[in-house]
Parts: C-alpha cells; sequence; structure tokens
C-alpha cells in the first residue's frame, strides 16, 4: 500500500533564532503578554512545577528544566537552558538553551526557538509589569545593578513604564558598566552606594551568591525589582530588606522553595511566612492591591516561570507563521 503524505512526514516544527525572537516579540507586546500570563498563573489557568536543576561538571555550570502548560492557548512545552555562570567571560550568555513548544490537542511539537534572547525580553517584561504596578507614578530615576543582558533589556523595558530621567549602573566588574554606560548613554558608578543613593527604582541583575544591596542603603518609596539570584543558596538583598518591605513575588510556591533571601530571612525567624503580600499576578488581577502609599518600599522578586516562556514562545509562533519567518522542518 502507498504511503500518505501524513504518515510518510511527521508533524512540521518551526525553528525561530535568536534574532529571530527578539523581531517577532517586541518589549511592548511582551509587557501586555506577561501581564496576561501572570493573571492566568494566579487564578490557576496555567501550571508549572517547580523547576529542576542537576550539575554538569565542576565550576558551578547545570542543566535546567522548566516545563509548563497553559490553558489558552492550549499549548504545554519545557525551556531547557545550560546554566553556565562563567561564560560572560567569553562573551557569551550564561543561559543558553531552547523552548520546545506543543499543541495540547495531539500533542504534537510545533515550534523550537532560541531562549537566550526569549529569556531576556521575558524576564524584563515581567519587571516592566511590576515596576509599572508598583513604582510610584513620578518614579524616574533609575539605578541597574549588574550591566549585562539583563541590563540592557531591563533599561529597554522600563523606559515604556515609567519616565526614567537618570540612570546609574553598577557591576561586581568595573569595566563591564563603563562599556554598558558608553553604549547605552547612562552613567556608570563604582559602587552599589552611589548607583541606589537618591534611586526610585532598583533592579538587581547579578549573578552574586552574597547580599549586594542592604537594607539601610533603600529609602522610603523605592521599588526593587530582584531578579539575578534563582536558586535557594543565593540572594542579591539582605534579610533587613525584605523585612522592610512589602514583599511580592512572581509564584508563591516557587518563592517558598528557591527564593534565598526569603528563605535566609524566614530562618532567621525576621519575617513570619505571610510576609509575601501577593502574587504578582494578583495585583495585575485587581485581587490584591498596588502600590499602597508614596512612602512604601516595594519588592518584587522574579523567580522566572514555564509559563511566561511558553506564552512569550506561542506568540512568537503565531507570529513566525504570519509572516513566513523561521525555518520549517518536517519531522
Amino acid at each position: 500500500m502507498a504511503m500518505t503524505s501524513s504518515t510518510r512526514f511527521g508533524p512540521s516544527l518551526r525553528v525561530i533564532s535568536g534574532p529571530e525572537v527578539r523581531a517577532l516579540l517586541p518589549m511592548a507586546d511582551a509587557i501586555g503578554l506577561m501581564a496576561d500570563v501572570l493573571a492566568a498563573l494566579s487564578a490557576h489557568r496555567a501550571h508549572v512545577p517547580l523547576r529542576s536543576a542537576m550539575p554538569v561538571g565542576p565550576g558551578g555550570n547545570r542543566l535546567g528544566l522548566m516545563p509548563g502548560v497553559l490553558e489558552h492557548p492550549a499549548v504545554f512545552g519545557i525551556k531547557l537552558l545550560s546554566l553556565f555562570p562563567q561564560n560572560a567571560a567569553a562573551g557569551l550568555s550564561s543561559h543558553l538553551g531552547l523552548v520546545a513548544l506543543f499543541e495540547a490537542h495531539h500533542g504534537q511539537p510545533v515550534a523550537l526557538l532560541e531562549a537566550s534572547a526569549l529569556t531576556a525580553i521575558r524576564t524584563a517584561a515581567v519587571s516592566a509589569v511590576a515596576t509599572r504596578l508598583l513604582a510610584r507614578e513620578d518614579a524616574g530615576d533609575l539605578a541597574l545593578l549588574g550591566a549585562g543582558e539583563q541590563a540592557a533589556s531591563h533599561l529597554e523595558a522600563l523606559r515604556l513604564v515609567r519616565p526614567i530621567r537618570r540612570v546609574r549602573v553598577w557591576s561586581r566588574t568595573p569595566g563591564h558598566a563603563h562599556a554598558f554606560a558608553e553604549i547605552h548613554g547612562v552613567e556608570a558608578v563604582d559602587s552599589v552606594a552611589s548607583a541606589v543613593v537618591g534611586a526610585d527604582i532598583i533592579c538587581t541583575l547579578t549573578g552574586a551568591r552574597e547580599p549586594i544591596l542592604l537594607g539601610d542603603q533603600v529609602a522610603a518609596g523605592v521599588h526593587i525589582n530582584a531578579v539575578g539570584a534563582c536558586v535557594p543558596t543565593a540572594a542579591e538583598v539582605d534579610p533587613a530588606l525584605v523585612v522592610k518591605s512589602r514583599y511580592i513575588v512572581d509564584m508563591r510556591a516557587s518563592a517558598e522553595a528557591e527564593a534565598g533571601e526569603y528563605l535566609t530571612a524566614m530562618e532567621a525567624g525576621a519575617i513570619a511566612p505571610d510576609h509575601i503580600a501577593a502574587e504578582l499576578g494578583e495585583i495585575v488581577a485587581g485581587l490584591k492591591p498596588a502600590r499602597q502609599d508614596n512612602g512604601e518600599i516595594t519588592l518584587f522578586k522574579s523567580l522566572g516561570l514555564a509559563a511566561e516562556d511558553l506564552a512569550a514562545a506561542q506568540f512568537i509562533l503565531d507570529r513566525a507563521r504570519a509572516l513566513g519567518v523561521g525555518q520549517s522542518v518536517q519531522l
């Protein structure tokens, strides 16, 4: 019997490169998309187990696995990341990998996307959602602690949600801060204290294992996006800052398992479990209040969730199909 085309070939898989991801997911669209998926997460219309990671040789290198399911659009998939902390020295992202996307009707794989560009965009977009809801309306002085890929994407994203007038950047490697400042037309400084004094918005975007931002450095009314540390043994902010802030998370279960600064404060008896004031999606949906007064210190702990990656991947895939972008591979 002759084989039909449907039995001869498997499903068509679209492969989308990093530059194509960046072109197909503008930051303004990503911010709206992340607000929607965060609300879906808090309403239990998206499902993500805790991420897992396994060591890969010496040097703290790991393989990360982040699976998830979205109800609308009906897709599921996984992000596979190599987490190599020393990559910056080679001019590479510390997060390299792929997002594999499946449609949920028949379970067919439909797309394979480069993950580092997607991660940079969606992470900054989530911080922009938090900043839009939690920073003071007049917040315009931004401190970037870290001068890598996330600093660049956060600068782009936050300029879309607040009238940023001044930007200072600090890095644990001073040369990186000066190079970033020259490229982006901002001010490089030589200490965290110099970066954050007078700042309205602070973003911690480093691979630091120990706190770089302390409670006594943060004035009333500041909003912080704590982004860099994503394992329970690392923290970019100290317990004192956790205690004095209104602490918002992307997902409670993730924060309770992985947020190092929260776990350290809990172990010290400085806070109780109810110190997590809200998931960001609850604030997006109007279920919990946004900023409550101009003197409140708000801290958004971003750990990153597979649902964000999958929503971004589906958005990119829809555009890629419409525009004929990417390579179609028959499996």
